[in-house]
Parts: C-alpha cells; sequence; structure tokens
C-alpha cells in the first residue's frame, strides 16, 4: 500500500514539475533529503524518482517562459563548473595503479557523472530560487525533510533510553552514519530560525519540539564528528544571539544535562577525541592525512584522480608503513581527499566556495542591521552561517567533498544574497533609518490620507522591534 501512494504521488507530480520547474526542484529535493522511496518496501523503492524528475523538470525549464540561463551569472557558479571540469581531467589524466581494473574505471566514471548531477542541481536551483518567497519553501522541504529523521529516531532513542544507536541513515548522501549526522547537524540551525520567524504558534512549536530531538538523533549515531559539527553549529547560534551571556548560560546548562544523561558508551567515545594521538580512530586519521599529503605533493596539479586515493593506499611512495592484509581507508577528510584526489586547484577552487559563501552571509547581516531592528534577511543570514560552520566542522573529518547538500547550500546562499540585496535596495519599501541616534526598526509603508505613492517621506511607520 504504502508503495503504491508513493507511486500516485510522484507520477500526480511529474506534470507538475514540467509546468512548473520550481515544483520540480522542490519534489526532487524533497526526494534527496527525505529520501521518501527509501521509506517504502516494495516496487517504488527501486525506480529512479530523482533521475525521472530531473529530466522532466529540466525539459519543463527548456520551454519555460521564465526561462533565461540555467543558472545565475555569478562567480561562484563559475567556480562549480570549473571544479567539474577539473575533477573530470583528474579522473581521466589521474596516475593509475597497476592493475587498475576497468570495471572500477566504469565505477569511477559512474561516480563522476553523480558530482556533475549534484552541481547541476546546484547551478538550476541558482537560475529558479528567484524570490523570498521560493528560498523560504525550498528551505522549509530541506528542513522538515531531515528534521523527519530527526523526530522519528529522537523518539525511538528516547524510548530506548539511549540504547539505540544509528549505523546508518535512509540512504543516499544520508547512508553513512557519519554523513547523517552532518546533514542532521546542518538541518539544526534551519529547524531553528525556520521555527522562530513562524507566525502561527502551534508550528513553531512543532519546530522547536523537533529541534532538540534531531540534537538527540545526532548523538545517537555516535559520529564525533557529529557531534563536533552540532556543537558548532549552535554555538553560533549562542553566539549570535541578542543576549549571550543567557546563551552561554542556557548552553552550558543543556550541554550538562546531556552529559548527565547520555548513555556510558557514547561518553566514553567521546572521550576518545581528547586521544588522538593514541586512539585508533583517530590515530588513523591523522595518518591518512599525511599518505594523502604526500599524494597531492607528488601530483599537485590534478591529483591521483577522483575516488582513486583507496587505490593508492598500498603504494609505498604514499604509505611507507603500509603492512600486507592491511586494512584499507580513506583520507577522513573532505580537504585532504580533494586535494589529494583533485590537485591543489580544485582545492583552492572548493575553499572559495566556502569563504565566499561566508562573505556573502555577513555583508547580508552587515547591510540588513544598517536597516532594521529584526529582519528575515538578518535570521536567515544567521541560519546559513551556522549550517556552514557545521558543515566545515564536520566535514574536516569525513570524506564527503562531493556532499550533495554542501553544493545545494552554496546555490541556496548565493540566491539569499541576490534575494536580500534586491529587498535593501528597494527604498521605497524598505528605506534606510534615518539618523544614528533612534532605535533601529524595520520600517513599513502607510500611505496617508491624501499623500501619493511619491510622498515617501511623510508616509513611514516604524514597526515594533521582532524576535530575531
Amino acid at each position: 500500500m504504502r508503495d503504491l501512494i508513493i507511486t500516485l504521488v510522484l507520477l500526480g507530480l511529474l506534470p507538475v514539475c514540467y509546468r512548473k520547474p520550481f515544483i520540480g526542484l522542490a519534489v526532487f529535493s524533497w526526494l534527496a533529503y527525505m529520501r521518501v522511496q527509501d521509506l517504502t518496501w516494495g516496487f517504488a523503492r527501486d525506480i529512479r524518482w530523482s533521475y525521472y524528475v530531473a529530466i522532466i523538470t529540466f525539459a519543463g525549464y527548456v520551454v519555460s517562459p521564465e526561462r533565461k540561463r540555467w543558472y545565475r551569472p555569478d562567480w561562484r557558479c563559475y567556480v562549480m563548473m570549473a571544479l567539474v571540469v577539473l575533477v573530470g581531467m583528474s579522473l581521466v589524466m589521474g596516475e593509475r595503479q597497476a592493475g587498475f581494473a576497468r570495471a572500477a574505471l566504469l565505477k569511477q566514471f559512474e561516480r563522476y557523472l553523480e558530482f556533475v548531477k549534484i552541481v547541476a542541481v546546484a547551478l538550476f536551483t541558482t537560475a529558479v530560487v528567484t524570490t523570498k518567497e521560493r528560498l523560504r519553501v525550498l528551505l522549509w522541504i530541506v528542513a522538515l525533510s531531515l528534521g523527519f529523521y530527526g523526530v522519528k529516531s529522537g523518539i525511538g532513542g528516547i524510548i530506548s533510553l539511549g540504547g539505540l544507536t544509528i549505523l546508518r541513515g535512509p540512504g543516499g548522501m544520508l547512508f553513512d552514519n557519519n554523513d547523517f549526522s552532518l546533514a542532521l547537524s546542518m538541518a539544526v540551525p534551519m529547524l531553528f530560525y525556520l521555527g522562530w520567524t513562524e507566525r502561527k504558534p502551534e508550528i513553531r512549536k512543532a519546530f522547536f519540539v523537533a529541534l532538540p530531538l534531531t540534537v538527540i538523533t545526532v548523538g545517537l549515531t555516535h559520529s564525533r564528528g557529529g557531534f563536533l559539527s552540532v556543537s558548532a553549529a549552535i554555538g553560533v547560534l549562542v553566539w549570535r544571539s541578542r543576549n549571550r551571556l543567557q546563551g552561554f548560560a542556557v548552553g552550558a546548562l543543556v550541554a550538562m544535562a546531556a552529559l548527565v544523561l547520555a548513555p556510558k558508551e557514547y561518553k566514553q567515545r567521546l572521550e576518545t577525541i581528547l586521544e588522538y594521538k593514541t586512539e585508533g580512530s583517530a590515530s588513523s586519521r591523522l595518518r591518512a592525512w599525511g599518505i594523502a599529503t604526500r599524494m597531492a605533493i607528488d601530483n599537485p596539479v590534478l591529483g591521483v584522480g577522483m575516488y582513486n586515493f583507496r587505490n593508492h593506499f598500498k603504494n609505498r611512495k604514499y604509505n611507507p608503513t603500509y603492512v600486507e592484509g592491511e586494512a584499507v581507508i580513506v583520507a577522513h577528510s573532505s580537504y585532504f581527499q580533494i586535494w589529494a584526489e583533485c590537485g591543489t586547484p580544485a582545492l583552492f577552487l572548493y575553499f572559495s566556495l566556502i569563504g565566499g559563501s561566508f562573505v556573502t552571509v555577513w555583508r547580508v547581516r552587515s547591510q540588513a542591521k544598517k536597516r532594521y531592528y529584526s529582519s528575515w534577511i538578518i535570521n536567515y543570514a544567521t541560519m546559513f552561517e551556522a549550517s556552514l560552520v557545521a558543515f566545515v566542522v564536520g566535514s574536516t573529518f569525513l570524506n564527503r567533498a562531493h556532499f550533495d547538500l554542501f553544493y545545494h547550500w552554496v546555490a541556496l546562499v548565493l540566491a539569499f544574497g541576490a534575494i536580500a540585496k534586491r529587498e535593501m535596495d528597494d527604498e521605497l519599501k524598505y528605506p534606510l533609518r534615518v539618523g544614528s541616534q533612534g532605535g533601529r526598526g524595520e520600517l513599513e509603508l502607510v500611505p496617508k490620507s491624501g499623500y501619493g505613492a511619491r510622498q515617501r517621506t511623510s508616509g513611514y511607520r516604524r514597526l515594533q522591534p521582532r524576535g530575531a
């Protein structure tokens, strides 16, 4: 029955995806982050719904009257395109070990096509997310999709009194427990600010219930990278709050309660973070970073090839201490992964996407604070910043240079910057506040009796400050 319901819903949405490309992007995002097809048990589970939605959406966009370009003319879009080219060149021209099987090469090519799809969807996002309403809808879809698993698993963890351990996510990019925890950590700021800016009390309460359950789910993955990610995200939320002292006090109390209530096994696992020189998993990361560095130095331009780190692990030129029969590991870091596999230019492009996204949210917040006491723009800027911090911290320890949500997040930050700038530049709707001594407030145009649209200067009313 579940397979039939999902199939009928998605088949019914396909014509809408063709007629309205943004709906197609929304459905694609729903399938990517909620993995609704993985909630079925029969025939619907194996159907490539995302593939069909993507094809139909792009076909609809080609004939759509709103079509201009399939990407926004921004330098970050060009950087993502250049990254696709460099990664492809590393795949074709990268160093290969003797005896490299043709089947392995085909597998790498499939992974490369998957990366191309990820970037294509990100570029398409910059083209169709052109309004505040569309941005809000897409953020809601991502937040609620990830929040669904946060609530579901969080409740399971409470019922089992912490005995539940999540060893894998729902599937796709969320299959590994570390990747699952990273995505949920990025979702925590989304759940907080989307709930905070919601006007309906019932919906706000639902978000604020989902928030702690999602944090609990991150803990249930037993991922130390996830713990650091969600801690960093919450730290940014506290730092950007209006009352930092109160925020830090509440955060400290919550952290103490969490440590007291956490299962003994989880606390012991977190303690190994401090024993990085002796603890097996942590020490293997340090060793992997050293191997990746030697690969990158020996192949500085194109690296050893996309997803080729494991194939070169046994090469004593890069791994002098290798012992026959030893388990092969990955780079254990997005930054070392892309450096070793794709080269130094690709690493710089990757860093530019991260740095450019931070610059956008910081600049937008700075400009918005000159105009408003509180605004959705300020809230969203903090939300994007906290989620980016969660990714930057988590990906330091995870092999996720090609993480879907990161590239989608870069695209959403780009769209957010353009939408916020357009709104702030509209002086009729959002004029600059007059005088530095007056209290800051969000301004609203209120035409007085007998005044026309041109009589702007005497027709403004200062709104009461709202929570940020």
